[in-house]
């Protein structure tokens, strides 16, 4: 999965985060674009807010979609191999080998769905801070 920062890498779990880290940086700096974007009452002459707060919200949202995307598709992706690793401890329980990749797929797993949790943190807090600034101006549709 590609990713803006480079390809999102499902096997190292440290690289993984970074990728994430870059991809989450128009949430990190979105008090700034608002800032330095949406007029405030004395220059909204100036600017069409509507619009700015428009490609804003669009930009958010695309960024949510495509970070959503990634992490589902490396659970899924780590989910196959943890799958395939409790077959072949099936078939050989003794191999500590196999055993030790196991749990060390699962806990790659877990670390995963867990960003998840902070994916949804991370878009709730862009999108109160977008809302608060922007509701006057653009009025996003309703997610379905």
């Amino acid at each position: 999965m590609a990713a803006p920062g480079g390809v999102l890498n499902c096997e190292d779990f440290s690289m993984f985060q970074e990728v994430l880290k870059v991809m989450r940086t128009i949430d990190d700096r979105i008090v700034h674009a608002l800032n330095t974007t949406v007029p405030t009452a004395s220059f909204s002459d100036k600017v069409d807010a509507t619009q700015t707060c428009k490609e804003l919200y669009e930009s958010l949202m695309e960024a949510h979609l495509s970070r959503d995307k990634a992490i589902k598709s490396c659970i899924t992706e780590t989910s196959a191999v943890v799958g395939q690793l409790r077959e072949e401890r099936a078939k050989d329980s003794d191999n500590l080998s196999i055993i030790k990749q196991l749990r060390k797929e699962q806990t790659k797993l877990k670390l995963m769905q867990s960003e998840l949790n902070v994916e949804e943190v991370v878009n709730d807090q862009s999108l109160k801070v977008f809302n608060e600034r922007c509701r006057i101006h653009y009025i996003p549709p309703k997610i379905k």
